[in-house]
């Protein structure tokens, strides 16, 4: 372990006014869930970006935002190189199913939580990611560099504007410190913000170590701080947690799907307990519709495809599940007819708490999708339109993002305005045929053009961040020129607006762009 990170070796402390108070939250837990460290500092740090909307949540507005983020307190706080008064920092331990596969002790390998900040949008912990090497790190270095912190950063704050649930992210400090991945990079931290950072796999690494104190210790810390209705909804209150936890990632996988996101590594340790996108590493946008798209390269099975998102959601849930399943399982003693009764007691209230993801996450795709569509009522019919249009997207690989912007400018009664929708389609004779079924689908419920289009826009994006704007982002980054990493991240903050100066943002992606992989590294 470096020198550094021995807490007797912490850095002097120093002030940083900040326009929040600080709670224990997490930490209160006890030492048996974290490990108390300093960040490893950035050698020579420097500020690539702050992110408006963000700093907002934690007090800086405006010209605030952007005066704090040139003081050398903030870069050399948000960059690891001091410990200011109001943080406690740490690294939380955890465990999960990697790929499907249990893969024991993991944990906070490079990310250092620094503090919980109580403001008036409620409690944010704070966390910087890429903070330095952690008892959690295994064989890594505990580093993030400039390449992924952008991806993460740009995509988390495009997401909160999406109207996705998701963590957020304050800011990027980067360094010329050189980092091997597959190549020689520099290195960043991304600053990144959330009500808390808990994972299915905290709850699965007390539950693998029949640790059933902690592990009620934990279930009781999430339920009375972010869940205390449950506590008078149910006499089993774990089970109303599962309950929610499932109905939350129902909701979460719909809204996936509806904008073409792709995680790439819906591990167990990858997902939030409060239902947010987390982890953004091999992640992308759909350009060309292909349900079984692959965005991690490092997936040489395919399982996180685009198709299997919402499966492994649920698959996911079993998994947090079995983890809680000692919380009200009955001690029986020795005798093994009532062990087992017990046990197939204690599998029926999993999931009685599980059965309701199916139902919900149909509800949330259906009303996600009508909306996308202009519909305003649900009808019979929709599965069949819906699954016709979705073989058509396939089969035709169709820009997904464009596909669904363009629409709301077709009419209602006839394809004369069709030709900015028709003309992503290589079979035009395919895109009429449907469009006679959706237009009688319009004319059944009388939508008015004009209203339709205006709902439309509301929900369809106009910007999302493809992987070729992020990366055209990066590029210009390693020549310590972050300008394009600003005017993206403006652009992705009001996606669904008309955005005259920003029209190449959203147009089909270069042919360089088929070429482009991004993996568990990225």
């Amino acid at each position: 372990m470096p020198p550094n990170s021995d807490p007797s070796n912490a850095l002097p402390r120093i002030p940083f006014a900040v326009p929040f108070t600080t709670a224990p939250g997490f930490a209160a837990l006890g030492e048996r869930f974290f490990t108390r460290l300093p960040p490893t500092p950035l050698p020579s740090p420097y500020l690539v970006s702050v992110a408006p909307d963000a700093a907002a949540l934690l007090g800086w507005h405006g010209d605030a935002a952007r005066e704090a983020a040139q003081q050398q307190a903030f870069i050399d706080t948000f960059g690891g190189c001091a410990v200011p008064d109001w943080a406690d920092p740490l690294a939380t331990v955890y465990s999960g199913h990697q790929f499907g596969v249990w893969a024991g002790q993991l944990g906070d390998g490079r990310a250092i939580r620094l503090a919980e900040a109580q403001t008036a949008t409620g409690p944010w912990e704070i966390q910087l990611k890429g903070g330095g090497f952690t008892p959690y790190s295994r064989m890594a270095d505990g580093r993030a560099v400039l390449r992924s912190s952008i991806r993460e950063y740009l995509c988390s704050e495009a997401m909160a504007a999406l109207g996705v649930p998701t963590t957020r992210a304050l800011s990027i400090v980067g360094s010329d410190a050189p980092i091997r991945r597959e190549t020689m990079e520099t290195a960043a931290v991304v600053t990144r913000l959330a009500p808390s950072f808990i994972r299915f796999g905290h709850f699965e690494h007390f539950a693998a170590r029949e640790d059933h104190a902690s592990l009620r210790q934990l279930a009781d810390f999430v339920i009375d701080r972010f869940y205390p209705a449950l506590r008078d909804q149910s006499g089993n209150p774990y089970q109303a947690l599962l309950r929610e936890v499932s109905l939350r990632t129902a909701d979460l996988m719909a809204h996936w799907q509806a904008i073409g996101f792709c995680h790439g590594v819906m591990n167990t340790d990858n997902m939030s307990i409060l239902g947010l996108t987390i982890d953004y590493g091999p992640f992308g946008f759909l350009d060309a519709f292909d349900a079984n798209h692959i965005c991690n390269h490092s997936d040489q099975q395919g399982r996180y495809a685009y198709s299997q998102q919402p499966q492994i959601g649920f698959w996911n849930l079993h998994c947090l599940a079995q983890a809680l399943l000692p919380l009200w399982r009955e001690d029986t003693g020795d005798s093994e007819d009532a062990r087992k009764a017990a046990n197939d007691a204690a599998a029926e209230t999993a999931r009685e708490a599980l059965d309701p993801f199916r139902d919900r996450y149909a509800a949330a795709f259906f009303r996600l999708y009508r909306g996308k569509l202009g519909l305003q009522s649900a009808d019979d019919g929709d599965e069949a339109l819906l699954t016709g249009l979705f073989r058509l997207l396939h089969a035709q690989r169709v820009d997904y993002t464009l596909f669904w912007r363009n629409l709301a400018r077709i009419s209602g009664k006839d394809g004369g305005s069709d030709a900015p929708v028709r003309d992503l389609f290589l079979d035009r004779a395919a895109w009429d045929a449907w469009a006679a079924e959706y237009r009688t689908r319009l004319r059944k419920e009388s939508s008015d053009d004009a209203a339709r289009a205006v709902a439309m826009n509301a929900v369809n994006p106009k910007y999302v961040l493809r992987n070729h704007l992020a990366e055209t982002a990066i590029r210009a980054a390693r020549d310590k020129d972050f300008s394009e990493v600003n005017r993206l991240l403006a652009v992705l903050s009001h996606p669904f607006d008309e955005q005259p100066e920003a029209e190449h943002y959203a147009a089909l992606p270069p042919d360089w762009a088929s070429g482009l992989e991004v993996s568990c590294s990225s």
